[in-house]
């Protein structure tokens, strides 16, 4: 694996500083998706964080690494028509659901760096202390709030017919983060109320999980940050009927119109699903953009309500050539 590794590694280097690749990404954008900047890089590097988290010193080592190779921009510069014609490849950074730590600790690594970002918003949990399921139930199960509260939420998963694998109590530490992270990942399929009463066994945290609007407004005036939305209650939209998957529309973007001065043109699809349906009707309700999970670079032709992204986890952050080897792939015809 250490030396697919490198490979990769080596041949994403090759590819960004060699003709045929400056070429290929001649008046190219890429959007990268992140979802969380926690406190530290060791919390980030367990396999059940390392996805959808980073760590400071990861986070600061990529803007220093993005700065280097790419003109980093707000995303309207790349999805605005005629925004992506000449000079070096632009790259523009999102982040999904809207946590606290984005204000935390991504802002000021973004303000140092002077590096845009976007915050796509899980509206309905901002300014509240209702919490994502995915941290809830993961970091109860890792013994973060103690082993009563562990053994209760096992005892509610049991009930539910989802006993945990026998990996989860493995000794050594990256199986076991490895084990919560693939029981973690067949949760999603279950209903949303579901979840939310898993999540309502879990024990309360001190501090919400998301954002509040006070620090939304805060961050938009710095005019580096700019939000749209991400759902209003992450529900994955293609699992609403018409009229839910209207209201659940509706209701994040009145939040964002009430909430901003500047909400962004664009939905991001929670979870990344969408369909046929789904892109219709997020076209009816005036977003001319959405931002999909699909990795990919953007050339101004793809399906503006398609919109490909390519995901940092806390192993791309550390090793950014393989940002530049999954740009290659994206990058070829």
């Amino acid at each position: 694996m250490a030396i697919k590794q490198l490979l990769k590694r080596t041949s994403g280097w090759l590819y960004l500083n060699s003709p045929v690749g400056r070429h290929q990404l001649h008046g190219a954008g890429v959007i990268l998706m992140l979802h969380r900047v926690l406190a530290n890089d060791r919390a980030a590097d367990l396999p059940h964080r390392n996805e959808l988290c980073v760590g400071p010193k990861a986070f600061e080592h990529l803007l220093t690494w993005l700065k280097k190779n790419f003109d980093c921009v707000p995303l309207m510069e790349i999805l605005q028509p005629g925004a992506i014609r000449t000079g070096r490849p632009k790259i523009a950074l999102t982040f999904d659901d809207g946590w606290r730590d984005n204000a935390l600790n991504a802002f000021p690594l973004l303000k140092k760096h002077q590096v845009p970002a976007s915050i796509f918003l899980s509206t309905d949990y901002i300014g509240s202390r209702q919490r994502f399921w995915w941290e809830s139930l993961g970091e109860t199960l890792w013994r973060s709030h103690g082993e009563k509260a562990r053994a209760h939420l096992i005892e509610c998963l049991q009930r539910l017919g989802l006993p945990l694998p026998v990996l989860l109590d493995d000794l050594d530490v990256q199986r076991r983060s490895l084990a919560l992270l693939h029981f973690l990942q067949t949760l999603k399929t279950l209903p949303p109320g579901e979840l939310s009463r898993l999540t309502d066994q879990c024990p309360d945290e001190s501090l919400p999980q998301a954002l509040d609007w006070h620090q939304v407004r805060a961050l938009e005036a710095s005019g580096l940050i700019r939000f749209g939305p991400h759902g209003a209650s992450h529900s994955i939209l293609t699992g609403l009927d018409d009229q839910r998957l209207d209201e659940e529309l509706s209701r994040s973007r009145n939040a964002l119109l009430n909430g901003c001065n500047r909400p962004l043109p664009v939905y991001c699809y929670p979870n990344g699903n969408h369909d046929e349906r789904v892109r219709e009707h997020v076209a009816d309700h005036d977003f001319p953009f959405a931002l999909g999970t699909v990795a990919g670079i953007y050339r101004g032709i793809s399906d503006p309500l398609a919109l490909p992204r390519i995901g940092i986890s806390q192993r791309t952050a550390r090793n950014p050539e393989l940002l530049s080897w999954r740009i290659y792939r994206g990058a070829r015809p």
